[in-house]
């Protein structure tokens, strides 16, 4: 374990997903298979650090395929032994509001695969802070199972209804497989500090 570095890490992607253990299992086949493909770019993996679920799997995956993995673990989690005993590096902080930045801040792009209410939290937290010009780069969604479909359905509905701009819908990518991740990331339309001129509808 250590402390946390200031940079971002070059080529390096955060990932947001589930600690469940009793998820359907292709969720997590679905979340190793992420680690095997990000790992097969030569492209590390910033997640959350947990050691079960669709976490331990992407993390698995990963170092299966000799990639790097770097865990954000509160301090509070690493006492209850949750964390990934066999990562590249595993920096321990004082709460969730800190993780989750790091998480952004050390990364080039954010992916979420299907998970509970800190997945999603995550995962709107990222599209928020896009929305506002203050984190710039891709956003890809994994739809394993047809997850994401009531939640994109409300992003739609929200963009309908005038809460949000039609330019907002550029600024998540969807895709089924985690095959597709590497297109979605390179294929991602640019957003610019710009975006804080519709930010407001």
């Amino acid at each position: 374990m250590t402390e946390a570095p200031e940079q971002a890490i070059e080529r390096a992607v955060c990932v947001y997903c589930a600690s469940s253990r009793t998820a359907h299992p292709e969720y997590r086949a679905a979340a190793r298979r992420l680690g095997e493909v990000l790992a097969g770019e030569g492209v590390g993996i910033v997640y959350g650090g947990g050691a079960a679920g669709s976490m331990g799997a992407l993390a698995d995956g990963a170092l299966s395929k000799g990639g790097r993995v770097v865990g954000i673990l509160p301090r509070f989690m690493a006492d209850l032994e949750w964390g990934h005993k066999g990562l590249s590096d595993l920096q321990l902080v004082e709460d969730l509001r800190t993780r989750k930045h790091m998480m952004l801040t050390l990364s080039q792009a954010a992916i979420a695969l299907p998970g509970g209410s800190g997945t999603l939290e995550e995962l709107l937290e990222a599209i928020t802070l896009k929305r506002l010009g203050l984190y710039l780069n891709p956003i890809v969604m994994v739809n394993t199972r047809g997850f994401f479909a009531p939640l994109l359905e409300l992003l739609a509905r929200a963009i309908e209804q005038r809460f949000m701009d039609p330019r907002h819908r550029m600024m998540w990518q969807v895709v089924a497989t985690p095959e597709e991740v590497p297109a979605a990331l390179a294929d991602a339309p640019a957003w610019t500090a710009q975006a804080r001129s519709f930010a407001a509808v």
